[in-house]
């Protein structure tokens, strides 16, 4: 049995218009993403070939994409969208999506706040 891989994926960084807020719905903020894949990676390391892999740079486009898509309320219902695409991927068999919300409308003095699920395959 191969041992579970991780590719990781850090501090994605989109535009979106997600909030309760309407002024955050309206103006849009910053968000920062987090990915964390296991899957297995013996038969990329072995053919050496991007194919068999899940490419980093595309992911990154597809999470950006999640982002700025859609509106919803919170960053919990953002990180299970995030996570339902990761797993579009058939080889990914868990993942782990922190969403932070840097600019969250705290009234006190703050330096993030975030959101963080693990979901695998059913």
């Amino acid at each position: 049995m191969d041992a579970v891989d991780r590719i990781t994926l850090t501090g994605v960084r989109a535009v979106g218009f997600h909030g309760v807020y309407p002024d955050e719905k309206r103006d849009g903020q910053e968000f920062v993403v987090d990915a964390d894949l296991h899957l297995p990676l013996r038969r990329a390391a072995e053919t050496d070939d991007v194919v068999d892999t899940v490419h980093y740079g595309e992911l990154a486009e597809r999470l950006v994409a999640v982002v700025e898509g859609e509106p919803v309320d919170l960053i919990e219902t953002l990180a299970q969208r995030l996570a339902d695409e990761v797993l579009t991927d058939r080889r990914v068999e868990t993942v782990t999506i922190t969403v932070h919300k840097p600019k969250a409308p705290i009234t006190v003095p703050f330096g993030d706040v975030s959101v963080t699920i693990t979901r695998g395959r059913s």
